[in-house]
């Protein structure tokens, strides 16, 4: 399932990246207001195109949802996010990437993160950990498998490190920024804002020791990374300890927090 994960992703990132080169790139807006672009949906077509291999019910972002009543039978599923960071993508500061994962049961058990424009790949399960490669376009998935880099990677940092989004600022997310900077000292804290999955990519390297997310968010954006965090010994929950879920009768996500624990 790995493997073919990674080939969905670097399709879908191809396609991204085609795109992301024009000037030209159209814009509407769904009924909740958030952006959709050609690139959304060319780099889901292609991602559901490989995924339908596996005979597992895909859920993207971009395509019709079945209903509660047909999804809540479902053992296994795909969740994607085509292009993660649309807001990111429009505006061209390259943080935006293609998440895909698969649930079994509720629950994240495989995660694959792609960055098209840096061109590295995460990806983890629950049985065999969390990891990265750069390079990714250049191999196919059995050799990113052969050379891509466990995480945690060991860093040196100084100062305890969070990452918050560049497009979703509220005074909720402030306020627990400066709650973690009171506890941890001012001078001993860093910020650093970036947008999409991203941010939960670098909790799992190591880069970064917690992301707390304090404004609406639903399944396709958490899911992926979700299971990359777990693999890489992170923690994934509500501020009260409780595990997201997935395949809801709603997909927004409750406000939570990815924690480094070591």
């Amino acid at each position: 399932m790995t493997l073919l994960a990674m080939q969905a992703a670097l399709r879908g990132g191809k396609e991204i990246h085609k795109i992301y080169r024009r000037n030209d790139v159209e814009v509407v807006y769904k009924e909740d207001q958030s952006p959709v672009t050609i690139a959304d949906k060319k780099a889901s077509e292609v991602i559901c195109d490989v995924l339908s291999l596996t005979n597992i019910p895909v859920l993207s972002e971009e395509e019709v949802f079945p209903s509660f009543e047909e999804r809540k039978e479902w053992e296994y599923l795909w969740i994607i996010d085509p292009l993660d960071g649309t807001k990111e993508f429009i505006k061209r500061n390259n943080d935006f990437t293609v998440n895909i994962a698969l649930i079994h049961h509720n629950q994240p058990i495989l995660g694959i993160i792609y960055i098209p424009i840096a061109d590295v790949i995460y990806f983890g399960n629950h049985k065999e950990g969390a990891f990265m490669c750069k390079n990714a376009h250049k191999m196919d998935p059995e050799e990113i498998l052969q050379k891509a880099i466990k995480l945690p990677i060991p860093q040196h940092r100084d100062k305890y490190t969070i990452v918050g989004s560049k497009s979703h600022m509220n005074p909720e997310t402030q306020a627990c920024f400066d709650a973690i900077m009171k506890e941890k000292g001012a001078n001993n804290t860093l910020i650093i804002p970036c947008g999409s999955s991203i941010k939960m990519c670098m909790v799992a390297e190591g880069k970064a020791d917690i992301y707390p997310r304090c404004s609406n968010i639903m399944e396709w954006d958490t899911a992926a990374g979700h299971a990359i965090c777990e693999a890489a010994g992170c923690t994934v929950t509500e501020f009260d300890g409780t595990p997201l879920s997935y395949n809801k009768k709603q997909f927004k996500q409750p406000w939570f927090v990815v924690r480094r624990e070591s």
